[in-house]
């Protein structure tokens, strides 16, 4: 197989993001092979030119590199397990949600079948597929990401290799996970605040993205702090969200909208406080995130 041949691919998990994989592969003129435990959601790739194979074990005999993407973990392993005796010298790349452990789990299964493991995740939605500002990183066998980046690099074109331990595309997927829902349960807030007062939740929407925009540019300030656990010189201290829960609770009262969930935050903040924190900067709360904190 010389470089410009296109690689051949089989993309297993065909819910609204493995179809977009699979897709961008038969856009790139890639020999795509599919697989779905609801067939018919292979119809439309079909369609397109893809191959669609009866079982799994033959999904993942048609290609030299195999993509998962599947709802977690255990999902994968489930549906790949009728394949393990066809996974040895193949690269598996998995695309789906779960833990750390879980990957390194995974990783062990995957190459004690004698495949060769890279974990990924995709950070954007299925209509970013492709576009090349679309971030994917991966961690694992970096043999697999170096032999097939530019393969990977259909799906999105901003693709990075985290390390050599396969947990750590989970890791900072949970990581950096865990900032989507307390920003988007916050922005429903605001629509549903607003709204209370006969305005548009689309008239937020301008402003709430340059509050992120600034969020944005504070974080590596915030990561030096961190890294240096030094707190003394804050932009925002612990204080300043602490005197502002009580507005926070009132918006909620005028508006008739539930903030309860706001309230683990301010007990978070609370605690600082009567821990001597309350003129440090509030990135101190990583500390009192940890089971052992300052």
């Amino acid at each position: 197989m010389t470089a410009q041949t296109p690689v051949p691919v089989t993309v297993i998990g065909l819910g609204s993001m493995g179809s977009a994989l699979a897709e961008a592969y038969l856009r790139a003129g890639h020999p795509t092979t599919v697989w779905n435990r609801t067939a018919s959601k292979a119809e439309p790739l079909i369609g397109k030119g893809s191959v669609h194979a009866a079982s799994v074990r033959e999904a993942v005999a048609a290609s030299p590199l195999i993509i998962t993407c599947l709802m977690t973990y255990d999902d994968t392993l489930r549906v790949l397990e009728p394949a393990g005796t066809v996974l040895e010298g193949r690269a598996l790349v998995t695309l789906n949600s779960g833990s750390p452990a879980d990957a390194r789990r995974t990783a062990e299964w995957a190459t004690g079948h004698g495949a060769r493991y890279l974990d990924g995740a995709v950070k954007n939605v299925p209509s970013a597929i492709g576009a090349d500002d679309t971030l994917l990183y991966y961690s694992g066998d970096k043999s697999i990401f170096d032999e097939f980046e530019t393969t990977l690099g259909v799906m999105g074109g901003h693709t990075v290799h985290l390390g050599d331990e396969a947990d750590l595309a989970a890791l900072y997927e949970m990581a950096v996970g865990g900032t989507l829902l307390p920003a988007l349960v916050g922005f429903f807030q605001g629509a549903a605040v607003l709204q209370s007062r006969g305005l548009e939740a689309s008239t937020l929407v301008p402003y709430a993205a340059k509050w992120f925009e600034m969020i944005i540019s504070l974080l590596p300030m915030y990561a030096r702090e961190i890294d240096s656990n030094d707190y003394s010189r804050p932009a925002a201290s612990v204080n300043v969200f602490h005197r502002g829960a009580a507005a926070d609770l009132d918006i909620g009262r005028e508006g008739d909208v539930d903030v309860d969930w706001q309230r683990p935050l301010h007990s978070l903040v609370r605690r600082a406080v009567e821990r001597g924190h309350g003129e440090d900067s509030i990135a101190v709360l990583t500390e009192m995130l940890k089971r052992t904190h300052a």
